[in-house]
Formats: structure tokens, sequence, C-alpha cells
């Protein structure tokens, strides 16, 4: 495929479809069609600004904005596109299983405006098999589309510095949209890995879950320690200091997010519901808030009338996508026990200030750790945090071990 070719994007003034198309509009003699349904959205982006935490994001967007990329609400200049990129996932219903006709009706909405030789890419997760429903529902209706399940694998927030990082999966279903889909990728990336699509589907839901039982094992062995009285920020640092084999070991803290929880249960749902392992990440990390607040309970009392300061609504530090935060549970779960919730982000104008929330609150909860919170003076009020950020320094080599030469470290007397 040559460089000089025109691609769009459904769905591209989103957190997944922005970032690749600013990729893309940076290739010399590519042009992008961002479509999106949010007109403020598309307003924004065709002004140079993006309405989410992209890291160095708005510098790139303004090199090529009005140039290189715009975006539309009307789908019309699909048509003009050699190749179409949609963004939408599957996601799931209120029973954790995956919705699949979602996409489907994505697929349909705009099928009328595709041309019969078009490439048409999957971008975001799906669940295994959905990208040769797709493939076969849509090409009884135009036999000459060409279908490829290209997924995303970035971290939000840092989307366009990874793309340009990390291989890109190719997967279809003739060589003819593999090669055209590679060819495409290969402008923008460094590696391309082919797969068969149901590989490319695995690849993502395996990784996704991976990091959610991961996280539930931090999130797990913190509630061991804490519900027994121990400092679990102490044995972290024991656990890791120089010691290799727990240099991945993962802090606990509030598990969200629109994709890892999400994942894990369409994985467990294409398992026939045996995924045993996923199901109980989910009952640790989706039971955290309840446990937060318990913890709270025991330092301050019953919290009814109690004004509770909880810091932090976005799902992920730094960020202000609030998407699925567990933030949201923990405000809920505290409103039950009557307390008076006092809620703040410092990356949303939506909430109270944060200087009235440390004055005016009796106690804290830090539902996600933006940097603006590490140095935060709480006034000695009592406060949980799971995540360790106001725990203080500690220097284990000092105050708990003495390390003696030539000997292994042995506790101080």
């Amino acid at each position: 495929m040559k460089a000089q070719q025109r691609i769009a994007i459904v769905g591209g003034c989103g957190h997944v479809g922005l970032p690749l198309g600013i990729a893309f509009a940076g290739v010399p003699g590519m042009h992008v069609d961002l479509v999106d349904t949010n007109s403020k959205s598309v307003e924004a982006v065709n002004s140079g600004h993006i309405h989410f935490v992209e890291n160095g994001g708005e510098a790139h967007l303004k090199k090529v904005v009005g140039k290189s990329l715009v975006a539309h609400t009307d789908g019309k200049v699909l048509k003009n596109a050699t190749a179409v990129v949609f963004v939408t996932g599957t996601p799931v219903d209120e029973h954790l299983n995956p919705r699949i006709s979602d996409i489907i009706a994505v697929m349909d909405q705009y099928l009328p405006l595709l041309n019969d030789d078009q490439l048409v890419i999957l971008r975001s997760t799906v669940y295994p098999g959905v990208t040769n429903l797709v493939r076969e529902h849509l090409q009884r209706k135009k036999p000459g589309l060409k279908i490829a399940f290209c997924p995303e694998r970035v971290a939000q927030g840092y989307a366009i510095e990874e793309i340009a990082k990390f291989p890109q999966i190719v997967s279809a279903f003739d060589p003819e949209a593999e090669e055209q889909a590679s060819s495409l990728f290969s402008l923008i990336v460094p590696e391309i890995l082919k797969m068969t699509p149901q590989e490319a589907e695995l690849v993502k839901l395996f990784s996704n879950s991976w990091r959610y039982l991961e996280f539930a094992v931090a999130n797990q062995h913190y509630m061991i320690a804490e519900a027994n009285g121990a400092d679990f920020q102490r044995i972290y640092q024991a656990l890791t200091y120089h010691y290799p084999r727990a240099a991945t070991f993962k802090r606990p803290g509030l598990t969200a997010g629109p994709c890892l929880f999400k994942d894990t249960m369409q994985l467990s749902a294409f398992y026939d519901n045996q995924f045993f392992l996923g199901h109980a990440a989910m009952l640790i990390n989706e039971g955290l808030p309840n446990f937060l607040v318990n913890q709270l309970e025991k330092k301050t009392g019953p919290l009814a009338g109690k004004k509770v300061g909880l810091l932090g609504m976005a799902f992920k530090a730094d960020n202000d996508d609030t998407r699925e935060s567990l933030s949201y549970k923990v405000k809920k779960i505290l409103e039950s026990r009557l307390a008076i919730v006092q809620d703040t982000d410092v990356y949303q104008d939506t909430h109270a200030s944060l200087d009235t929330i440390l004055k005016t609150s009796e106690a804290f909860i830090l539902g996600v750790p933006h940097k603006e919170y590490k140095t935060l003076n709480l006034q000695g009020k009592p406060f949980v945090d799971c995540w360790g950020t106001w725990h203080g320094s500690i220097d284990l080599s000092r105050s708990v071990f003495e390390t003696l030469s030539g000997r292994r470290l042995t506790r101080a007397a």
C-alpha cells in the first residue's frame, strides 16, 4: 500500500481513535478523516484541542489539524477512504456477558457509506470470534470488503508516544487484507506481528486480564496485611528491596477503567465462565472499596455525619478519565454509611476545590494517587491510602535491617 492515501477513523475523536489519527496524519502524503458523533469533540479537535489528557498530544495535533487531519460529524467522508478504522469495542452487559450486537449495530450504521473494495480495520478489543462475525456480516452485504483486526496496545495518556514504540499485531482472513493492513501500520510502528484473528483477539484479552490478575494479587496481599494490623507498605518495601524476583510485584490500588475488568469478564465468558482466576480477581478488586471504607471506620468510629474527603475520581493517576472509576464505588459506600462525602479531582472542574476539602474534611480516602496529592498536608487527620502515597519514606536498610559485611541481612536488635 502506497503512502499517498486517505484513511478514516470512526469514533476518531476518542481516547483510541484520536492518537491513532494523529500518528497517521504525521506521515507525509497521508490524510486522515476522523468521524465522531460527538459534535463538541469534533469542534475541539478541529480547533487544535484534545478534550482528555494525552501526554504531548496537543503539540502533535496542532502540527496536523486542518492540514492532514480533519474531524467530521458526517460519515460521508468514509467513501473517499482507502481504509476505514473502527474503534468500537465489545462492551459487557449487566450480567458480565459481551454485547456483540453493539459492534454489529455500529457497522450497520456506516455500512451504506463503505465501498466494496475498502479495507475495514477493527481497532478496539473484541470478544474472540467477533472479527469473523463482522467479516461474515459485512461480506453478505458488500462482498468486496476486506476485514482486519489490528488491536491497540498502548497506555491511556501515552498513546501517541507508545504507538511509535511498540510492535503492531496485524490479523486478517486473507493475504491481501493482511498485506494492506501491514503496509499501512508499518508507516507508524517499528514492527509488525502477523497472527490469525483469534490469536490476535486472545493476545489483547490475555494481556489485560494478566494485568487485572497482577493487581488483584497485590490488593489481596494488602487486605490480608492490613486486616491483621500489619503495615503493608513496610512489607512491600522489604519484599522488593534488592530482590529481583519481586521487582515486578505490583502495588495495591483501586483497579478500574474501561478495559481490564471488562476484558477479564470477556475472557471468562469465552471460556464458558470457567476462568476462575479471573472471577477471583474481580471479587478482590471490586471488593477493595468496601475494605477501604471499613479501614477508615476503624480509625474514625461510625462515619454517620462525618465529612470525608475523597481525593481523586479518575480511574488512574495523572489522568482525567473517570470511566468505570472505583472512586465512585467508594463514594457510594461512604454515603451508605451516612458520611458526608466531599470528592475532588485536580484534573476536573466539576468537583469541590481541594483547599476547601482539606480544611473541612475530618478524614480522607485517597481515590487515586495524582502527583499533586503526594505532598498534601492532612493536618494529622485520619486517612486511608492503599497506594502508599502518604506513607512517608521507609529506609529498611537502616531502621529495620542492618547490613553485616559478608553476611545475610539480619533483623536489628
